[in-house]
């Protein structure tokens, strides 16, 4: 470590020893999984590259973002852009169908990251997309059309401010809140970030006539959802461990209401609309999701939460699996009964409960 990397360091410049500590704790670079089976699960065919992250609409019809490439992070198909997937979970073995987009949309450099869809008053369904075109961050509407099975793009937003978007969460149908994982978009930066410790991430609220920063303070903000009754917007901080309540004001502000630590790297966030509990699709050890190694794949880990208002919640581990079915679980989100798991950069996994 350089000295200036350790003047750098957080906790007051601490000794080169505390400092790598402190981000082998961050990563969870010592922990392995114990596996929780679940008894009925297929692997979706037709997913190879990713899964990493999935809505699901009332009506059963599940959205997978498919073939992100993300800096630091391991891709099956480097040079294959990425894709929306459908799956029909109301079918008895529902299987995944590439989603058509219109004409006129970059397709070469399509690189989808958190989707988020909303439904508006005449029951038009919009998708909110996170792209990566040449590794930079914009966030694509798109209309979906049922019918025919494809996504109709109605334009990009790039902003000052969304300069690093992980996920978004859709509040209307040209308004959402994102994630910026990182404050840097330099992978040299951003990995410089990472290494000291620095809590730089922040959430922007996002509509056509206003945008803001309206949290700040994170390791790395990454999924993020809503709760069904609109009032609270969930966070998860993957390097800190945990997953924030904020809530949300008539002019769009979030404030802190509270913070569940988890012993495990949350990515994604889904909500069950029927119950409020949160599912979250998590990274036991970090470490091996940033270092690829064929012998020791990264694992992968549901945990559900239940009441995470209350004075002690409920957080119950459905899946936990060591990599070998299953590697880098990056979102879990259920529907009558079902459960669908996807991961960063690997396949994708259906159980029924």
């Amino acid at each position: 470590m350089s000295a200036a990397i350790w003047w750098m360091c957080p906790s007051h410049r601490p000794s080169p020893q505390i400092c790598i500590q402190q981000n082998w704790s961050r990563l969870n670079a010592t922990r392995e999984v114990d596996p929780v089976a679940l008894p009925n699960c297929r692997l979706i065919k037709g997913i190879e590259t990713g899964s990493e992250d999935i809505d699901i609409l009332p009506n059963g019809l599940a959205f997978i973002s498919s073939g992100l490439k993300y800096p630091g992070l391991k891709s099956f198909a480097p040079d294959k852009p990425g894709e929306i997937f459908l799956i029909d979970l109301n079918e008895k073995k529902p299987k995944a169908s590439e989603l058509r987009i219109s004409r006129g949309f970059d397709l070469g450099s399509f690189n989808p990251h958190g989707i988020s869809t909303y439904i508006d008053k005449d029951d038009t369904v919009y998708l909110f997309v996170v792209n990566h075109p040449h590794q930079k961050s914009t966030v694509e509407l798109f209309k979906f059309m049922e019918d025919d099975n494809s996504l109709v793009h109605l334009k990009t937003i790039r902003h000052d401010l969304l300069t690093s978007v992980n996920d978004v969460v859709a509040v209307g149908p040209d308004s959402f809140y994102a994630t910026n994982d990182h404050y840097f978009t330099d992978f040299i930066l951003m990995f410089l970030e990472m290494y000291l410790g620095l809590t730089w991430s922040n959430v922007v609220y996002y509509s056509p006539k206003e945008v803001k920063e309206v949290a700040a303070g994170f390791y790395s903000a990454n999924g993020i959802n809503i709760s069904p009754d609109k009032k609270y917007i969930y966070i998860a901080d993957i390097f800190d461990h945990s997953v924030h309540v904020m809530e949300k004001h008539a002019d769009w502000n979030l404030t802190h209401v509270k913070t569940l630590q988890l012993d495990t790297l949350a990515d994604n966030l889904s909500v069950d609309p029927d119950t409020g509990d949160i599912w979250t699709g998590c990274h036991p050890n970090g470490m091996k999701l940033l270092y690829d190694d064929p012998n020791n794949p990264p694992a992968s880990e549901v945990l559900r939460i239940q009441n995470i208002l209350a004075e002690q919640p409920t957080v119950t581990r459905v899946y936990a699996e060591n990599g070998t079915v299953l590697q880098g679980t990056s979102v879990a989100t259920v529907y009558n009964g079902k459960l669908l798991i996807g991961t960063v950069f690997h396949r994708a996994l259906y159980c029924e409960l």
